[in-house]
């Protein structure tokens, strides 16, 4: 059975290179409770109604550079014991991001995914246009578009400044397993779903994926947000060899008090 999530946190591998259509991300809907120190979600990944996993997504400070304050962002996900026993994932995914202009500086990717073990870093000089990847300890330096975020901070992104106007669009540069590719995120509509958090209000987005970077999706994800000013994702949904994965929040939703 060829069962591989990542985390479901992983699913806008993208960094922000142009609109297209109406735009989906603008100034004024830039949401600062989107970066929260504190902050901790969990989610259960479920796989044809069997709980295969859980994922956890976690902000906290990283001290600064300079004058600059800077975050971690954390997400880890593991296979339960069930699923451990044939195919065991336990995934580890550090970025450390400037909150003042959500560009990511350094991010340490852990992968062990049954018998595969992968290690790879980034260390991204937005200012030079450049990264530098490090896999199997050889290190070599890459060109990257302005504004690139990695496979952690582009949720944060999305999260900050996501339209809540159905039919927007825009598309995104991603820069993943050392290539630069597009990406495009529509947003479709609000919808009040249902889940261990009640009933909320969330705006749908479409991640129309061009590479397999979550849970080796065969296709396009589906991610949900609250429409209020922390846009949680409740619920993230792709499909798979067989079936769909979905993940669901769980815990977090008031980890972190509103901003005064």
């Amino acid at each position: 059975m060829n069962l591989i999530f990542l985390s479901p946190l992983l699913l806008l591998s993208a960094a922000f290179l142009g609109v297209q259509g109406t735009p989906a991300f603008a100034a004024e809907t830039v949401s600062k409770q989107a970066i929260q120190p504190g902050e901790q979600l969990t989610y259960d990944i479920s796989w044809l109604y069997i709980t295969a996993g859980t994922a956890v997504m976690a902000i906290s400070d990283a001290g600064t550079d300079g004058d600059r304050p800077l975050v971690k962002l954390l997400t880890t996900a593991q296979s339960k014991p069930a699923i451990t026993k044939f195919f065991p994932v336990d995934n580890r995914v550090e970025s450390i991001l400037d909150p003042a202009t959500l560009l990511p500086e350094h991010l340490i990717f852990r992968r062990r995914e049954g018998k595969k073990k992968e290690d790879i870093e980034y260390t991204f000089h937005q200012k030079e246009g450049t990264v530098t990847a490090i896999k199997d300890g050889t290190p070599e330096t890459l060109a990257i578009p302005p504004g690139t975020q990695d496979v952690i901070s582009c949720l944060y992104y999305a999260r900050s400044g996501i339209s809540l106007q159905p039919g927007s669009s825009l598309t995104m540069n991603v820069f993943h397993d050392k290539k630069n590719r597009k990406l495009e995120v529509r947003v479709e509509e609000i919808e009040t779903v249902s889940g261990p958090w009640g009933e909320v209000e969330t705006v749908r987005v479409l991640v129309v994926m061009p590479f397999q970077g979550l849970f080796l999706n065969q296709g396009n994800i589906r991610v949900w947000f609250t429409t209020d000013e922390r846009r949680v994702p409740v619920r993230m949904k792709a499909k798979v060899v067989i079936g769909s994965i979905v993940a669901d929040l769980v815990s977090g939703w008031q980890t972190v008090p509103p901003t005064q």
